[in-house]
């Protein structure tokens, strides 16, 4: 076989949490390479979450993860072509996938609200998805809808 499946680097855990979890979403949230940059956004917004959330028995971060398993599509579309016309199949979603998707609409989600810092953004993104509201929940419940809608195409599957 010619082209391989990339390796996949181990991640080093955080310095505060020592989660490699935490690692792989500040690498999504860093722009321009300034991973320290980010990694303060990161923690800065889990000091908000902290200050405020209103459920006393979860830390900052069990919310976070709490939010991020509320945004997991579980099952998405694929575009795929069947004799001239093409059909959105829904189809399961890898576990690896999963996580970065999730994680990518938190982040994008986070940048289009309209507080004043990032690590504001980001806080409210992460309590209002761990509540199931928000734009990022928002999106999990549409593909799921669309994958709904199109499961009379999934004999389709490849």
């Amino acid at each position: 076989m010619r082209k391989r499946q990339a390796k996949k680097r181990p991640l080093l855990p955080d310095p505060r949490f020592n989660d490699q979890l935490v690692t792989r979403f500040v690498n999504m949230l860093m722009w321009d390479g300034k991973k320290s940059v980010a990694f303060k956004v990161f923690y800065d917004a889990m000091d908000i979450v902290e200050e405020k959330k209103t459920d006393e028995e979860k830390s900052a971060l069990e919310l976070w993860k709490e939010a991020l398993s509320n945004v997991m599509p579980h099952v998405e579309v694929r575009s795929r072509r069947v004799g001239g016309a093409t059909f959105q199949i829904p189809m399961q979603i890898r576990p690896d996938r999963k996580i970065s998707t999730s994680m990518k609409w938190l982040i994008s989600f986070s940048r289009k609200r309209n507080e004043k810092s990032m690590a504001q953004k980001l806080a409210g993104e992460v309590l209002a998805a761990a509540k199931e509201e928000g734009a990022a929940v928002k999106r999990r419940v549409d593909t799921h809808k669309m994958a709904e809608a199109n499961k009379a195409f999934s004999h389709f599957r490849f």
